[in-house]
C-alpha cells in the first residue's frame, strides 16, 4: 500500500494518519528515554522508529516524520536556541539519508523485512552511528568545547550496545508495521514507555543502594572509599585535559579534648553538625566533600586553582569560627575551628596518592602553625627534619643490606647511586631541601624490588632471555609495593617505580613521557644509568667515564631529560673526569 517513493503532495489520508501516529510515537519516546545506571546515561528509541520507517516505507516518509517532530519540538522546547534545533534537524536528516542510501547500496529491499537483508541492515546502522558521532564531534570541536567522553572505551561500548538494541527494535517495529500497522505501532510505543518507567525505577533503586554504600552514616558526606575512587577519576581526567585539580584536608581542632570533656555521643553530634556545614558549603559547586576518617575531612575541587581553594576555605574557616556549637567554649580556641592543608595537582604528578600526601603534609604544617588556619602546600616549608632524615636513612640502609646475601652487585650499585645523588643533588640549586633529601633516599632504595627477582636471573652471565628481561622489569612494581608498606616513605614511590621511564616515552612500566615523569625520577634515571654503564655488569660491557658521558649526551632528549643530562655531564666532568685521568696516568 505504501510505495517506495511516497510523494509529500499526493499522500492519502491513511498515509497522513500513519505519519501523525509515527510522529506521536517519536514525541512519546523522547519524553520517556531509557535511563541506565550507574551514571544515568540515557538514550531515546526514536532512532529505532526512523530506521523502521526507512526499512518499511523509504526515505521520504522518514523525513516527513522527522520534520513533523522537529516542528513540535521547536514549540515544546522553546527555551533551546533555534540554532540547536536546526543542528539537530540537520544531523538527523544526514543520519537518516546516509542509512537509507547505504541500505540500498548493499541491495536492501524497502518494505521487505527479510533475513537475507541482514548485512544491509547492519551497514545502514553503522553509517547512521558513524554520522552521528562525527557530527557531534565537529559540533564540540568548532564550538571549542571538550569532547573526550565519546572516545573513551567505556562510552563507546555503551554506545555500541545502545545502537545494536536500536537496530533490533527497529526490525521488530518494521515487522509489526508490516503485519499490524497501527496496533503494532501502539504496542511498540507502549512497550518502550513501560520499559522507560521500569529502568527509571531500577536506577532509583540502584542510586539508593549506591548512596548507602558510598555515604558516611554519621555525617551524610561521602565516605573514604568513594572519595578515593572519585579522586582517581578526577585526577586522571584533569591531567588529560590539563585542568587544575585541588585537594583540601580539614581536621577539627582539639576534637579529642572536646570528646573527653563532653563524651563520645556529643562528639558524634559535633561531627554530624560539621558534616552539614560542609554540605552547605559545597552545595551548588562541583566540589566533593567527604569524611576521610575520624575528625578528618576532605574536599576535592576540580577546575579550581589552589589560590581559589584557599579563598574558599579561609572564608569557610571564618564562618565556622562564628558558628556556635554546644561545648566548644571549653576547648582552647573557645570556638569551633579546623586546620586545613591544600595541595594542587602538578604536571609531573603521576598518581593521585601524591596529591593526597602533599595535602596531608600541608595539613600537618597548618596544625604545627597553631591550628585554626589554612596552609597551601609549599615544598620550601615541608622539608624533612634532619633527625627524621637520618632515621629514615638508617631504616632504608637496613633494607638494602638484604642484598648482601643475595646480590652484592645490586647492593654496591645502590650505594654508588646513593653517593652520586648526594653529590649531584648538592649541585642543583633549584632543588629544595625536601627534594634533595627525597632524591638521596630514593637513590638508596630505588632497586629494592630486585629482592623479588630470582638469584639465577640477577647473576646470569650473558644476555637475558625475553622472559627473564620481563621479570627484571617487574622489579619497579615490586619495589613500589615494598616501599608503600610504610606511609612515611610515600614520597619515594615515584623514584622507585619510575626511574626506568624514558623522556621519549619508551620506558617502563607506564611509558610516561617528558614532564609526565616526576622531576626527581628523571634525575635518578640519569644517575642510575651512568653507574650502570661505568661498572661491571654480567650482561654489558663496562664503559669509561668519558664514554658514559658521551652516551648520556647522545641520549639527551630521548632517554634522558636534556636539561638535567647537561647538568649531570657538567658535574661528572668537574668532579670525576679529572680523577679518572689521573688514575690512567698512574
Amino acid at each position: 500500500m505504501f510505495a517506495k517513493g511516497i510523494d509529500f503532495h499526493t499522500q492519502s489520508l491513511k498515509d497522513w494518519v500513519l505519519v501523525y501516529m509515527l510522529t506521536g510515537s517519536v514525541v512519546l519516546l523522547n519524553l520517556f528515554p531509557i535511563i541506565l545506571p550507574p551514571k544515568a546515561n540515557s538514550f531515546s528509541m526514536d532512532s529505532a522508529v526512523y530506521l523502521a520507517i526507512l526499512f518499511s516505507y523509504g526515505l521520504n516518509f522518514a523525513l516527513q516524520v522527522l520534520f513533523m517532530f522537529s516542528i513540535i519540538e521547536l514549540f515544546r522546547n522553546h527555551r533551546m536556541y533555534v540554532r540547536r534545533h536546526l543542528f539537530n534537524f540537520s544531523m538527523y536528516c544526514l543520519m537518516i539519508s546516509g542509512a537509507y542510501y547505504s541500505f540500498l547500496l548493499f541491495n536492501g529491499g524497502i518494505g521487505q523485512i527479510n533475513v537475507h537483508y541482514l548485512f544491509p541492515y547492519l551497514a545502514s546502522l553503522l553509517i547512521y552511528f558513524s554520522i552521528n558521532v562525527i557530527l557531534i564531534f565537529l559540533f564540540f570541536f568548532f564550538y571549542g568545547k571538550v569532547f573526550k567522553g565519546a572516545f573513551e572505551l567505556g562510552i563507546l561500548k555503551e554506545a555500541c550496545i545502545g545502537y545494536s538494541v536500536t537496530l533490533l527494535l527497529s526490525m521488530v517495529l518494521a515487522i509489526l508495521l508490516s503485519e499490524e500497522k497501527y496496533f503494532g505501532l501502539f504496542l511498540f510505543t507502549i512497550l518502550i514507555t513501560i520499559l522507560s518507567f521500569i529502568f527509571k525505577k531500577f536506577l532509583q533503586l540502584y542510586q539508593l543502594v549506591s548512596d548507602s554504600a558510598n555515604k558516611d552514616h554519621l555525617t551524610g558526606l561521602y565516605n573514604h572509599g568513594f572519595f578515593k575512587e572519585t579522586l582517581k577519576e578526577q585526577f586522571s581526567d584533569c591531567k588529560m585535559l590539563k585542568q587544575p585539580l585541588t585537594l583540601a584536608f580539614l581536621d577539627l581542632d582539639d576534637f579529642k579534648k572536646y570528646n573527653d570533656r563532653n563524651g563520645h555521643l556529643q562528639g558524634d553530634r559535633l561531627l554530624t553538625f560539621f558534616g552539614k556545614l560542609l554540605q552547605q558549603a559545597v552545595e551548588g559547586t562541583n566540589f566533593t566533600a567527604a569524611r576521610y576518617g575520624g575528625e578528618e575531612f576532605a574536599i576535592l575541587m576540580p577546575n579550581t586553582t589552589k589560590e581559589d581553594a584557599y579563598a574558599f576555605l579561609n572564608r569557610l574557616r571564618k564562618e565556622v569560627n562564628d558558628t556556635y556549637f554546644e561545648g566548644v567554649e571549653h576547648i582552647p580556641y573557645r570556638c569551633l575551628s579546623f586546620s586545613c592543608g591544600i595541595a594542587e595537582m602538578e604536571k609531573d604528578m603521576y598518581e593521585s596518592e601524591e596529591l593526597i600526601h602533599r595535602a596531608d603534609q600541608a595539613l600537618y604544617y597548618a596544625k604545627a602553625q597553631g591550628k585554626n588556619n589554612v596552609q597551601l602546600y609549599d615544598k620550601h616549608n615541608m622539608c624533612l627534619d634532619e633527625i627524621k632524615f637520618k632515621q629514615d636513612l638508617e631504616a632504608l640502609e637496613q633494607q638494602v643490606k638484604f642484598f648482601l646475601s643475595k646480590d652484592v652487585y645490586t647492593y654496591r650499585h645502590s650505594k654508588r647511586v646513593f653517593k652520586y645523588a648526594v653529590e649531584f643533588g648538592s649541585c642543583l640549586d633549584e632543588l629544595t631541601d625536601h627534594e634533595r633529601q627525597t632524591l638521596i633516599l630514593g637513590a638508596l632504595i630505588h632497586d629494592i624490588g630486585k629482592i623479588e627477582v630470582p638469584r639465577d636471573i640477577l647473576n646470569k652471565r650473558g644476555k637475558l632471555e625475553k622472559h627473564e628481561w620481563e621479570i627484571i622489569k617487574k622489579h619497579v612494581t615490586w619495589g613500589r609495593e615494598i616501599v608503600a608498606a610504610e606511609k612515611r616513605f610515600d614520597d619515594l614511590l615515584p623514584l622507585v617505580e619510575l626511574h626506568h621511564e624514558r623522556y621519549d616515552g619508551k620506558g617502563y612500566p607506564y611509558g610516561l613521557k617528558g614532564e609526565e615523569i616526576p622531576k626527581l625520577a628523571r634525575i635518578l634515571c640519569i644517575i642510575d644509568s651512568f653507574d650502570a654503564m661505568t661498572t661491571e655488569r654480567p650482561y654489558q660491557r663496562t664503559k669509561t667515564f668519558e664514554e658514559a658521558v658521551e652516551e648520556i649526551d647522545r641520549c639527551a632528549g630521548t632517554q634522558f631529560d636534556p636539561v638535567y643530562a647537561a647538568k649531570f655531564i657538567a658535574f661528572v666532568r668537574k668532579h670525576y673526569l679529572p680523577l679518572a685521568e689521573m688514575e690512567q696516568l698512574n
